[in-house]
């Protein structure tokens, strides 16, 4: 399936209330998940419970791999990035690169994150495919990875010369990130159950890095 064809016909609405980047902060409760999108705010509705599984088990192993290798920052869900004034997007999961840190504050990321991640959710998909690609795609995202659950699916998009993101298929069923140097992974195991264990997992991407390191 295409990107094109998970992004449903927009309905006519009324003109909506704007908000700015500092009211979007004021009015979301901590904890809560929302994005702030064209100054429009968008509340996220529970997670199911494959997701949620889905979600820890791909941060853990994210997290463990940054990590190790010291790239730099890696955050979950609740952490908003400030791309502009109007534009405040929380990232079900989020990289900024070490050479970039300082770009953390205390309440937000005041800049893009260099890596993208969002978790598809039935009430997310025109979302993801079609409102935070654009954002990410226009504020200087490297990387955007949507991860369909629903359709067993990873899009993963890569910023090309033209500053446009491009589609990677995957190799001999693999996808590897730029962005995360030397990181790969098999769409397969996200759809797995139960989900792979993440030592065997990180045994296998580390495994020649390691070696090489020696």
């Amino acid at each position: 399936m295409t990107i094109a064809a998970r992004i449903t016909k927009p309905a006519r609405t009324k003109k909506r209330q704007r908000f700015s980047f500092e009211e979007f902060c004021k009015i979301i409760q901590d904890g809560q998940k929302a994005d702030l999108l064209d100054g429009a705010i968008y509340i996220a509705s529970p997670d199911n419970t494959d997701a949620g599984k889905l979600y820890t088990w791909l941060h853990a192993l994210l997290g463990y791999y940054v990590n190790t290798m010291d790239l730099g920052e890696l955050f979950g869900q609740r952490i908003a990035f400030r791309l502009a004034d109007d534009y405040g997007p929380e990232p079900d999961i989020a990289f900024v690169k070490k050479s970039r840190t300082h770009l953390i504050e205390r309440g937000y990321v005041n800049g893009p994150p260099d890596l993208a991640i969002e978790i598809v959710s039935p009430d997310s998909i025109d979302r993801d495919y079609k409102l935070k690609l654009n954002a990410y795609e226009s504020f200087g995202v490297s990387e955007y990875w949507i991860v369909d659950e629903e359709q067993h699916r990873v899009v993963l998009l890569r910023r090309n010369k033209k500053g446009e993101f491009q589609e990677v298929s995957p190799r001999k069923g693999v996808l590897k990130s730029n962005v995360l140097g030397g990181f790969w992974f098999k769409p397969e195991w996200l759809w797995m159950n139960p989900l792979p264990r993440l030592r065997l997992v990180l045994n296998q991407i580390l495994g020649p890095l390691m070696r090489d390191t020696q």
